[in-house]
């Protein structure tokens, strides 16, 4: 043997070339909203953002709280789907409805994208009308739930029950019982 010193061997060359392999997808993958932690006074900002869409109606308050438990997104969040979409903001607006947005409100569609990143307030208001237009066109509040997530109805049930344990969780199994304190509409 001479005074060489020998580098790795092929098989562990193998080894750390499959490891790093299989690492790799990990590393790659867009990390879930709820790895990102928020800016001091970011969740003040959106609790405020959450009960100004609200207007007064605790139903719809809550339903925005249970959204946002499931979404768990920031201020200034883009995170990437598999479909080729993003969600955007502390309430992950999907980019499917930034045309949609950008229609009713009569604004360019990079000015909606920019602010259901960066503005928590606007985030909370496109989130809001989108649960409204579901409730709307469906007349079923677990539907319009769904639909906030999805068009597919499979999809939109498991959403739905993920958002309903949520609520339970923030407000208790009574989530929708009406409280004397409460504006009645």
């Amino acid at each position: 043997m001479s005074g060489r010193r020998r580098g790795p061997n092929r098989q562990s060359m193998f080894g750390t070339v499959l490891a790093a392999i299989a690492f790799l997808p990990a590393a790659l993958t867009p990390a879930p909203a709820l790895a990102k932690p928020g800016a001091p006074g970011e969740a003040a900002e959106i609790a405020r953002c959450i009960r100004v869409a609200a207007r007064g109606y605790g139903w719809l308050e809550k339903t925005l709280w249970g959204l946002r438990e499931q979404e768990a997104g920031w201020i200034g969040a883009e995170v990437a789907n598999t479909n080729g979409t993003h969600d955007l903001g502390p309430l992950q607006i999907n980019t499917w409805w930034v045309p949609r947005l950008a229609r009713v409100i009569d604004r360019p569609e990079h000015q909606v994208r920019h602010w259901l990143r960066y503005d928590a307030c606007f985030n909370a208001e496109a989130a809001r009308w989108i649960f409204l237009s579901g409730l709307e066109a469906t007349g079923n509040y677990w539907a319009a739930v769904g639909i906030y997530h999805s068009p597919t109805a499979w999809r939109q049930r498991s959403y739905a029950s993920k958002v309903a344990t949520h609520m339970r969780k923030l407000y208790g199994r009574d989530v929708f019982a009406p409280r004397s304190s409460e504006r009645k509409r």
